[in-house]
């Protein structure tokens, strides 16, 4: 089990086309992960990289609200979350919703707020998988059930729930199209489908 794991591991390396930064390369989403609790100090360093992430005029929109399993609040994330992701996210040791402030502080909308989430979550990423922890980001979470259950205030929109886990775990506790999807391939479109220089090219 352990070769079978590490072959995971070294499968879902990125084929780049251009040398990059390690830590991008070997960044993926698992949907098993090892049955271990996060560590509070590393828990602290996500958030601390989150903090200190790029924002627009320094807002800094993002908000998280966050449940380790075996307690009532996950299972109220895991309540929330789609029929899909449900077969495999409640074996997360740690489940999130990532939340942005709609609104600046003197009430204007802020049409950055959900990009400047983004990059808050690149640099979680990042810095999760330094410590060799891995984030699956899910968009199938039902935002609206979630926002009654966490009592979010108006004016904050939950748009994703991510859950956290240690790599190396287990594929045969996965349903087997999800083993199969664990080992598959990764696809990337190429630079030139989405990087132009000085025109749009369709």
């Amino acid at each position: 089990m352990k070769k079978e794991l590490e072959q995971v591991r070294l499968g879902n390396i990125a084929d780049t086309d251009y040398e990059i930064f390690a830590l991008l390369k070997q960044r993926y989403s698992p949907r098993t992960f090892r049955d271990e609790k996060i560590k509070k100090g590393q828990l602290n360093q996500l958030f601390e990289a989150a903090r200190w992430s790029a924002s627009s005029n320094n807002l800094q929109p993002w908000r998280f609200i966050y449940a380790e399993k075996g307690s009532e609040a996950f299972d109220k994330i895991v309540n929330c979350l789609s029929d899909f992701n449900k077969k495999w996210a409640p074996e997360a040791p740690l489940l999130m919703l990532a939340i942005y402030k709609e609104k600046t502080n003197d009430g204007k909308e802020n049409f950055h707020a959900l990009h400047d989430l983004g990059l808050c979550l690149g640099n979680m990423s990042v810095q999760a998988q330094y410590l060799d922890i891995a984030l699956h980001h899910m968009a199938g979470v039902d935002w609206k059930k979630a926002q009654k259950e966490f009592n979010v205030p108006d004016g904050y929109h939950i748009s994703s729930a991510i859950a956290v886990g240690y790599y190396g775990g287990e594929l045969d506790k996965l349903p087997k199209k999800l083993q199969e999807s664990e080992l598959a391939g990764r696809q990337r479109v190429p630079q030139e489908d989405f990087a132009f220089k000085e025109v749009w090219e369709s």
